[in-house]
């Protein structure tokens, strides 16, 4: 079972960046596409980017152009780059990995089966 813990989350001013950083451990990561998503107190949980295994990246629409998915294998590490962020940027952000390897139907959290604890961000002035 893979354990996720989320790190970087904190308080920013709107057009500022931040980086989430997610280390795995307890299983064989470089072998899953892993991803981000981010909730809303009462909303569901949102897809933010997603990872393949061999480094194919997916992004939500609101995000594209702004925020960078990657992930060091030799380090167990997935990271979220988040640039020129908005006020609706703020939520808290969770870590997942994917039950694959291919990321199949990635947009969907019941496709991982295994999060973090999540992180806060929050964009403000």
């Amino acid at each position: 079972q893979v354990q996720l813990v989320e790190s970087g989350g904190g308080l920013v001013q709107p057009g500022g960046s931040l980086r989430l950083t997610c280390a795995a451990s307890g299983g064989t990561f470089s072998r899953y596409a892993m991803g981000w998503f981010r909730q809303l107190p009462g909303k569901e949980r949102d897809f933010v980017a997603a990872i393949r295994s061999y480094g194919s990246t997916n992004y939500a629409d609101s995000v594209k152009g702004r925020f960078t998915i990657s992930r060091e294998n030799a380090k167990n590490t997935v990271y979220l780059q988040m640039n020129s962020l908005k006020p609706e940027d703020t939520a808290i952000y969770y870590c997942a990995k994917h039950e694959g390897w291919n990321g199949l139907e990635y947009h969907l959290p019941q496709r991982y089966d295994s999060w973090g604890q999540g992180t806060q961000v929050t964009v403000s002035s």
